[in-house]
């Protein structure tokens, strides 16, 4: 596969999310991808507990690792040498970190005029600029916590998703300005935050409290767009999300699962009158859901076209035939010697799936490659 970013030279100073999934994708698109870490150990991520323990593996692969103590002198001196032969600095340090090391935009300018200097922030300059913030910080203080738990209980979100479209952004600002580049010779200085993706991710929910005057209701208390689009149980006791979003998806519900008498009640003919009455068709439908398998409830919403979904855990997802099937997941070797299913990014070119073509590097893995090529 011919890839967009094969030449481009990339320096990645970051750590935990935000900075190594921007990095990542670079990687995936072709670019040489070089992670300056701590010495000794490295990136500390690495050896995050619980919930963290995925954060390494899943978005450090494509990569290699140079090792460096930015105070030591005579390290962050090779570190600026290095990024005069980068095209893309991608860095999520505190504001003011990077300036303190002589690393910020206008320092790094006036030696190699053509980088790409990509900052990842909490928020973007202003009032909340120098603010310490997390994905859990701007989830709250952005209203996706209070939208996604019950009233009452805001809950973070079950994913870091503003840390990965964080970094997202990230790289749709690098890819805007490497193509400036390739006409004016110039680079940019392009900056992503968490805040502002957050208010991105909500802005449907802004724009409904302003077009009807209502406070917006938490997704488990909303108003309901449609009577059938919600959890069911099976004869198991499994869950399954089951819907009918259009009048002929209800009438098609209706006949799979014998719903006779909501069918011919001409007072559920329209989907208004159906949310009406939204608790007794829920009644209805799961008392005929209750009797079925959840492989038979599966079946049946298939061969009729009605959108369904077991819930699964994250775990279930490494056995899921269709990510199997399509190459979705790609083995990935990690330092200690385990190989692990990794999910690639959810796109293709020309229907092929981007390539992995480095496993997740151990710390200081290629720091004498590169300093090699740096003639030290």
């Amino acid at each position: 596969m011919n890839l967009s970013l094969e030449g481009i030279r990339v320096i990645e100073i970051s750590h935990m999310v935000m900075g190594p999934s921007c990095g990542m994708i670079l990687g995936d698109l072709g670019a040489e991808v070089i992670k300056v870490e701590p010495r000794g150990a490295g990136d500390k991520t690495r050896y995050l507990p619980g919930s963290g323990a995925g954060l390494f593996p899943t978005y450090n692969r494509n990569k290699k690792s140079f090792q460096a103590d930015l105070d030591d002198p005579a390290d962050l001196e090779v570190v600026r040498e290095l990024l005069g032969t980068a095209d893309v600095l991608v860095e999520n340090f505190r504001t003011g970190k990077m300036a303190g090391y002589g690393l910020d935009r206008a320092t790094l300018k006036e030696t190699n005029p053509g980088l790409v200097y990509c900052s990842l922030k909490g928020f973007l300059p202003g009032p909340y600029g120098d603010r310490a913030a997390l994905d859990e910080v701007v989830q709250m203080l952005g209203g996706l916590g209070y939208m996604t738990g019950p009233p009452g209980r805001p809950l973070r979100a079950g994913a870091s998703v503003n840390d990965i479209m964080g970094g997202m952004f990230g790289v749709i600002g690098i890819l805007n300005a490497l193509m400036v580049r390739s006409r004016t010779g110039e680079g940019a200085e392009v900056t992503s935050s968490l805040f502002e993706n957050n208010a991105f991710l909500v802005g449907s929910h802004m724009v409904q409290s302003e077009v009807t005057g209502l406070e917006v209701q938490p997704m488990p208390n909303r108003e309901a767009a449609w009577a059938v689009y919600d959890i069911f149980r099976s004869a198991e006791d499994q869950m399954i999300f089951v819907a009918a979003v259009s009048d002929t998806q209800w009438a098609v519900l209706c006949e799979v699962f014998g719903l006779t008498e909501l069918a011919a009640d001409p007072a559920l003919a329209s989907n208004s009158e159906r949310v009406a009455q939204r608790g007794r068709i829920h009644t209805v439908l799961q008392d005929a859901l209750a009797e079925l398998p959840i492989e038979s409830i599966e079946q049946m919403c298939d061969a009729a076209g009605l959108p369904y979904a077991k819930v699964n855990a994250p775990s279930d997802l490494a056995e899921d035939p269709h990510l199997l099937r399509t190459g979705a997941l790609v083995p990935t070797r990690i330092p200690d010697g385990t190989e692990v299913l990794v999910p690639r990014l959810p796109l293709t070119v020309d229907g092929e799936l981007l390539p992995k073509r480095r496993d997740v590097p151990a710390p200081g893995e290629h720091t004498a490659e590169i300093l090699a090529s740096l003639g030290r």
